[in-house]
């Protein structure tokens, strides 16, 4: 790396689904402008980050580097610090110091001239501030999930005149430039105000303002409304940069597993087969994971289902890996009245090439925004059922404002389970239903869309050339 070249860096949070897309926007970069370098100043928390996470680091570009910051120590956090987003963002904050370390030493061989840190990493933009750094907030999640952010403190106002909680408000809650949502749709970490969640959210809402821009992982086609209302505010928000759809092109390295997944599709029939799969962390209850099995299995339908062991907390996996072997949950007989329809993997499925596949005709998905994009950028007809973090907002956005998506009614009188007739009665909605048809021509649209977007006139790759155009002269070159 050349003393001149123009050097990005990059802070993650803690998470998979949040590394994964600055990977790949790096990976954009430097593609499109090779004079670019790239260094990922890693946070970590409790242990070294997994095989997998270093196989892809570590098969990256020449002109893109990374380096580990020190652990974390888990007992330095707070007994009330268990919620993701807390978390995630205390893993940072506790990381400043070698954070500032590491950008001393890069300064010494590099030229500096932008930071990108992920929303629940923007404590590290008041450290680049330090070293007259542009400072960008990188939001991996929806357009309406910036506006919540970029919101909050109003919001937070507006319950501390009403003296109620978002699932108490009566009226539904109106973002700028998003459809209508009912308080309980909003995050999970912001249901109860005296959550240290809630107080991390306000925490991230108001270090918001110290980026000189923001970056969406989104297109303008498919979130129109919200990204030019942001855009169009009048200087009240930071530019937004639409920077999207970014994802892998591919799964992490293929193992024997996944190879046995791909070659089990290939011999199924197009358009045939239900994905199943909550995305990196996702997890069921035992009682919420026997309906969905049985459920499945009640529709008649193929489906390709990769589970996780129950607990009652649906994020438990997101932060940490599960050890049991989630097979050995399944209902008592269900794995030998479905082998010749279905296929059941433990954690893990090759998600790109199982989308991808032409025998995978739906995708029953916890709305996490990373899977959403490959949906649609795969032009897979969704059944959506959120879990924690922004999911439900996303879910309201896929099948009220999009419509490229259902979502399954819950038993309110069974503790909000979706019970296995529910679940049949909307996987044969999707794949062989009039409604499923409809949902399949709209999302075709928004998926030739994508493609437009990443192309050489795109809105990604004119907001990537504007960005990097600003960081070429602030490099001299």
């Amino acid at each position: 790396m050349e003393k001149g070249d123009p050097c990005v860096v990059m802070v993650p949070c803690p998470g998979f689904s949040h590394l994964i897309p600055l990977i790949e926007l790096a990976k954009r970069l430097v593609v499109h402008h090779p004079d670019f370098h790239v260094t990922f100043l890693i946070p970590t928390f409790g242990a070294p980050p997994s095989s997998t996470t270093l196989s892809i680091l570590q098969s990256l570009p020449a002109n893109i580097e990374f380096t580990v910051l020190p652990q974390v120590n888990q007992n330095d956090m707070p007994p009330n610090a268990f919620h993701p987003v807390t978390h995630m963002n205390l893993t940072v904050t506790y990381s400043l110091p070698s954070l500032h370390q590491a950008l001393i030493s890069l300064n010494s061989r590099t030229h500096l001239v932008a930071m990108i840190a992920d929303v629940f990493s923007v404590d590290a933009l008041e450290v680049a501030k330090q070293f007259n750094l542009k400072t960008y907030a990188y939001c991996a999640s929806s357009g309406a999930s910036l506006s919540f952010h970029l919101n909050f403190l109003e919001l937070d106002k507006d319950l501390e005149i009403a003296s109620t909680e978002f699932p108490e408000l009566q009226r539904p809650v109106k973002l700028p430039g998003c459809v209508a949502l009912q308080g309980k749709d909003l995050m999970d970490s912001v249901q109860e105000r005296a959550s240290e969640s809630y107080k991390t959210i306000l925490h991230i809402s108001k270090g918001l303002d110290l980026a000189d821009g923001i970056i969406l992982n989104s297109y303008i086609d498919l979130e129109r409304k919200v990204i030019t209302t942001l855009q169009e505010s009048n200087h009240k928000y930071p530019p937004i940069y639409p920077l999207g759809p970014i994802l892998q092109s591919e799964s992490a390295s293929l193992n024997e597993s996944d190879s046995l997944c791909l070659k089990w599709l290939d011999n199924q029939p197009p358009n045939s087969v239900l994905y199943v799969s909550f995305g990196s962390g996702g997890t069921l209850s035992q009682e919420q994971l026997n309906e969905l099995a049985l459920g499945l299995e009640m529709s008649g339908h193929k489906f390709l289902w990769a589970t996780r062991a129950p607990n009652r907390v649906a994020s438990s996996a997101y932060l940490c890996a599960q050890k049991e072997d989630p097979l050995d949950y399944l209902p008592k007989g269900f794995h030998e009245r479905t082998k010749d329809r279905g296929l059941v993997v433990p954690s893990w499925a090759p998600q790109i090439e199982v989308l991808r596949h032409k025998s995978t005709g739906g995708f029953l998905t916890h709305s996490g925004w990373n899977s959403t994009l490959e949906g649609v950028f795969y032009g897979k007809p969704m059944i959506v059922w959120p879990l924690f973090a922004e999911q439900r907002m996303n879910a309201v956005i896929l099948t009220e404002e999009l419509k490229i998506a259902v979502r399954p009614k819950e038993n309110e009188n069974n503790n909000g389970i979706v019970e296995k007739e529910e679940v049949s009665r909307i996987v044969k909605s999707v794949l062989e239903g009039d409604e499923g048809k409809e949902i399949n021509k709209r999302i075709q649209v928004f998926k030739n869309d994508a493609v437009k977007a990443l192309g050489k006139d795109g809105s990604f790759t004119r907001a990537l050339t504007s960005l990097a155009l600003q960081w070429k002269n602030l490099s001299g070159k």
